[in-house]
């Protein structure tokens, strides 16, 4: 008896040694994965910076995402996505305005006037205009918490702005990076009430692309502006359109595949650390204290919004 049943037993002890070999190495890749996106994204205003010294905004946009769609074009091809129904066509549209057009063109504006770490911390602000819009636009409930944290995070933008480069020397644009947040919101609202027409990849294939035509406003003079900007401008530029712009957004689909959302946007808290880390050591810019406040008061309060949000989903679901 014994002699039967002991390789069963060995065998069964590999089976669950090998199991969890395979646990473990999911949860490493989930959070290579979540690092990756954050370094991206974390490099994304950094790379911008770079790129203005060679391109006026309006042609970084439209070179970074010409970039990014021929990128998501060839992932495309090979993922075989389907074909949009002519019915969504203005839908996309829409998401692409907001998402990639609009959102990238107030920000590039912005950032001519506004360090890259405070830019990074402001486009954080997106869930506060989340809220506004779930209240205002879509006649969702919002609790006197949720408008708390609204008014909290609202406050420490205004100190970002201010104290980013001295209150005697506020630059208005930074208010040009809270409307590329505001922007994303939009595009991020629309987005999760029509999710379930298109896989993740499919809907942010489409949402690239139709942003890029809009950007086609842009062309006249581009071949111009790439011709005579530095190499270091043109190399910044290529990585803006493959890393943040395309890769990362595989990445993080990716990530929310594997990981519970609320976990997920979680980790993206560290993007303005990861931005004021490489923009301190590839542009030599540190931020001023009123920005670390600023960056405090911001995150402290999209983190408590998504925690008292995850804490009343746990107990309606447990009801």
């Amino acid at each position: 008896m014994n002699a039967v049943t002991q390789p069963a037993s060995t065998l069964s002890s590999q089976d669950c040694i090998e199991a969890t070999k395979a646990r473990r190495w999911e949860s490493v890749k989930i959070v290579l994965a979540t690092l990756f996106v954050v370094t991206c994204w974390g490099f994304s205003p950094t790379g911008i910076r770079i790129g203005l010294l060679g391109y006026d905004p309006g042609h970084l946009a439209l070179l970074r995402f010409l970039i990014a769609s021929l990128f998501m074009a060839l992932i495309a091809t090979s993922m075989k996505i389907s074909l949009p129904r002519l019915r969504d066509i203005p839908l996309l549209g829409v998401l692409g305005f907001f998402a990639v057009s609009l959102h990238h063109i107030a920000l590039n504006f912005g950032q001519a006037g506004v360090s890259a770490g405070a830019s990074s911390v402001l486009v954080q602000s997106t869930p506060l205009f989340t809220a506004l819009l779930a209240h205002f636009v879509f006649r969702e409930k919002v609790s006197g918490w949720r408008w708390g944290c609204v008014l909290l995070g609202m406050i420490g933008a205004g100190i970002v702005v201010t104290g980013d480069r001295g209150l005697g020397h506020m630059d208005a644009r930074g208010l040009l990076v809270l409307l590329a947040a505001f922007s994303w919101s939009i595009y991020f609202s629309l987005q999760k009430r029509h999710s379930h027409r298109y896989d993740g990849l499919t809907m942010v294939c489409y949402t690239v692309w139709s942003g890029t035509v809009f950007l086609l406003i842009y062309l006249p003079g581009l071949l111009g502006e790439v011709l005579n900007a530095p190499l270091r401008v043109n190399v910044a530029v290529g990585v803006l359109g493959v890393f943040p712009s395309a890769l990362a957004y595989l990445a993080w689909a990716y990530v929310l595949n594997h990981m519970d959302v609320s976990r997920a946007l979680m980790s993206l808290y560290l993007t303005p650390p990861m931005a004021i880390a490489i923009a301190s050591v590839m542009l030599g810019e540190l931020p001023s204290p009123m920005v670390i406040v600023g960056a405090v008061v911001v995150l402290v309060s999209v983190l408590a919004l998504n925690l008292r949000r995850e804490k009343v989903g746990v107990l309606a679901a447990s009801r």
